[in-house]
């Protein structure tokens, strides 16, 4: 299991980065690799990615959404295994803290070496660099959904 935690700062209100982060289908405009995201329902995605030059889909659940706070999420069959949690931090009025944690499991010797050699970790600072570039040159989010989904109690 390899895990990986970046930041990254952006010039908007957390609630202008909590809101673009919401919209999942988005996701391949600044996430390298990642063709197509397809939300099912507040709780379901289904993503389509390359990954170690293969293409991969898996379904993804979340599992606690914390309106301007937090995102987790789980993936569900596929094969691939993917969980982490996205959250958000009030730096100032326009200034937000963006870190993402995440575990993963590379499969295979391809991804295996990919991931020794640190580029997932090297994909992941490329996709913040590029969602803060998307949501400060929009100034705005694209939508929002400002819904609750509260982490089951064992």
């Amino acid at each position: 299991m390899a895990t990986i935690e970046k930041s990254i700062e952006v010039e908007v209100p957390v609630s202008t980065a909590y809101n673009q982060w919401t919209q999942f289908e988005e996701f391949p405009q600044f996430m390298e690799g990642v063709e197509q995201v397809t939300q099912l329902d507040d709780q379901r995605l289904y993503w389509i990615a390359t990954v170690g030059g293969q293409k991969k889909e898996w379904y993804a659940r979340i599992t606690e959404q914390i309106p301007d706070e937090r995102i987790a999420w789980t993936s569900e069959g596929g094969g691939t295994f993917t969980a982490g949690v996205v959250t958000f931090h009030r730096l100032d009025e326009n200034r937000t803290r963006v870190m993402l944690q995440m575990e993963y499991d590379p499969e295979g010797i391809v991804e295996e070496v990919g991931d020794k050699l640190g580029l997932v970790t090297r994909r992941v600072e490329g996709d913040l660099k590029r969602f803060k570039e998307f949501i400060e040159s929009r100034g705005v989010e694209s939508g929002a959904w400002r819904g609750k989904i509260e982490r089951p109690v064992p």
